[in-house]
Formats: C-alpha cells, sequence, structure tokens
C-alpha cells in the first residue's frame, strides 16, 4: 500500500481483478516485489497506449 500510494481496498480490487500478482504464504497473502515491478510496467504500457492514440 505504502509503495504504491493506494488504499486498501484499492490493493484488494487489483488483485480480484488480476492486475496485482500475489502469493501466499500460510493464511498471509503477500505482494511480491517483481508483481510491483510488474504493475507498474502495465501502467506505464496503458499510459503509452492512452498517448498514441
Amino acid at each position: 500500500m505504502r509503495l504504491l500510494s493506494l488504499s486498501r481496498s484499492v490493493i484488494y480490487e487489483l488483485i480480484r481483478s488480476g492486475r496485482l500478482r500475489t502469493v501466499k504464504e500460510g493464511r498471509t497473502r503477500l505482494v511480491p516485489e517483481s508483481a510491483i515491478t510488474e504493475y507498474v510496467s502495465l501502467l506505464e504500457r496503458e499510459s503509452t497506449r492512452g498517448v498514441a492514440a
């Protein structure tokens, strides 16, 4: 939440929609650093597409 500056509910919605990948360790759901990097890359690609269109 802090790294992405997003609320908890927005993070959960991103996870539900498949835009933010997670892993489970026991009962805990974790967001790997690589998943955050992938999500930011996705946002960059989407913003580039928006400018080109």
